[in-house]
């Protein structure tokens, strides 16, 4: 193995990057043959080096021709995971590790952002943060690069630590914890102990860590570090204010400046705060960040607004619990409009949790005045329970069938679900 990784260490510095998608793989680019549920990556192997990759790693020998072009291993991701702890451990830079229940790529991207006023930053790109994106940024960091922010996703427990071996993070931020992929990691219980292994790791490693000091949970499981840098309380480390939403959140930052973000929803004072925080540690001049966050739109089904006529759409698809159901909500009437209507799909990965999240959120939606509450997919029946005035489809193309002959005049439209549904396919039912 450590022939075979000094050897494609060499060839990496040489290329012009790794891909593992064969439609991807231009002119001198090392393609890894990985494995899925429903692809194996070694059949296209030999369609990788026609476009001009300059190696293919395969890990079956039946599809290794006869062409000095084919590395042949034992198992491609591991060897993935190890060329990129191996590019880590050349690297000098500081390493930011975010995990978290939800906002780890708001933060992940408005800190970037803010440290690209001073530095040369590589960020994970979109939502690669499993085992194979992680090592994916890894080695998309260049010898300019002077600092990494690297996003870690988890659905069970040692998935982070595991992620901490291969990245090597040297400061890391928990965005927050919260009743997210029950189902993988067991219970809460569960859920604390996997997010709280980036702390763990820092620990034994001599990091440092961002701390929400307002967060009774986080102040508790960082008790273990000597120091931590904290935000955003009058005596952290770094201090904002919320003031109020305007539809964005709007927040007085250290220096008494007031600033309207574009991100609606209070819970993002957090986020915003967190990437502050970070800029004032590397020095970043506060009034080029407050610009930054200024500016900064989210996008990529985050809290993306979109506009069709006189709708407004708030798209929050990704993923969906309980507690970013009622933030999303929220938000929503923050936004100018005659009516509002919720589309909300099943919340994923609860768990023994999940009859009682779907029940409370159907609830939780009767206490606002809607022209609409459209709940959709099986577990959503527990909240039509609660809410017996919403309407409920079996599945997403019930629920287009039913937009399609629907009128949104002048009307703020919440979008919003787990990530299995990808309720941001609708859209284009609404308004047609």
């Amino acid at each position: 193995m450590n022939e075979t990784i000094a050897f494609l260490y060499q060839q990496y510095l040489q290329c012009k990057g790794i891909v593992t998608d064969s439609r991807n793989a231009t002119t001198d680019k090392l393609f890894f043959a990985l494995r899925g549920a429903n692809f194996d990556g070694n059949a296209f192997a030999a369609q990788a080096l026609s476009q001009g990759a300059v190696l293919a790693v395969v890990d079956d020998a039946q599809y290794k021709q006869d062409d000095d072009r084919y590395v042949l291993v034992d198992d491609s991701l591991k060897v993935l995971q190890t060329l990129a702890n191996h590019h880590r451990k050349q690297l000098t830079i500081p390493v930011i590790g975010i995990t978290g229940s939800s906002g780890k790529t708001t933060v992940k991207e408005l800190m970037r952002d803010v440290l690209r006023c001073n530095y040369k930053v590589v960020a994970t790109e979109d939502n690669l943060n499993n085992h194979i994106g992680v090592p994916l940024t890894l080695l998309s960091i260049k010898p300019e690069t002077e600092i990494a922010i690297i996003e870690m996703g988890a659905n069970h427990k040692r998935e982070i630590a595991a992620l901490c071996e291969i990245a090597m993070p040297t400061y890391g931020l928990i965005t927050k914890i919260g009743h997210m992929h029950i189902e993988g990691f067991g219970s809460f219980q569960g859920v604390i102990e996997g997010k709280r292994e980036l702390y763990d790791y820092l620990f034994e490693h001599g990091g440092t860590v961002f701390v929400n000091s307002t967060d009774q949970l986080l102040h508790k499981l960082s008790s273990i570090f000597a120091e931590s840098v904290s935000y955003p309380g009058a005596h952290d480390f770094y201090h904002c204010e919320y003031v109020t939403e305007n539809p964005g959140v709007v927040y007085k930052d250290e220096d008494r400046r007031v600033i309207t973000s574009q991100l609606l929803g209070k819970f993002h004072f957090f986020n915003i705060a967190a990437a502050l925080c970070v800029a004032k540690y590397f020095k970043v001049d506060a009034e080029k960040a407050a610009q930054a966050i200024q500016v900064y739109r989210p996008n990529n089904n985050r809290s993306q607004l979109l506009q069709k006529r006189d709708t407004i759409i708030l798209l929050d698809a990704y993923n969906a619990n309980l507690e970013t159901m009622k933030g999303a909500i929220e938000a929503l009437h923050r936004i100018p409009a005659t009516s509002r209507v919720l589309i909300l799909g099943e919340m994923n990965e609860l768990g023994a949790e999940s009859e009682r999240s779907h029940q409370e959120l159907g609830y939780f939606t009767k206490q606002g005045v809607y022209k609409a509450v459209l709940l959709c997919g099986p577990k959503m029946l527990a909240a039509k329970e609660t809410n017996p005035d919403a309407t409920h489809f079996p599945d997403k193309a019930a629920l287009v069938h039913h937009l399609k002959k629907q009128k949104f005049d002048h009307t703020a439209v919440l979008i919003k679900g787990s990530r299995h549904l990808q309720m941001e396919t609708i859209v284009d039912a609404i308004g047609q």
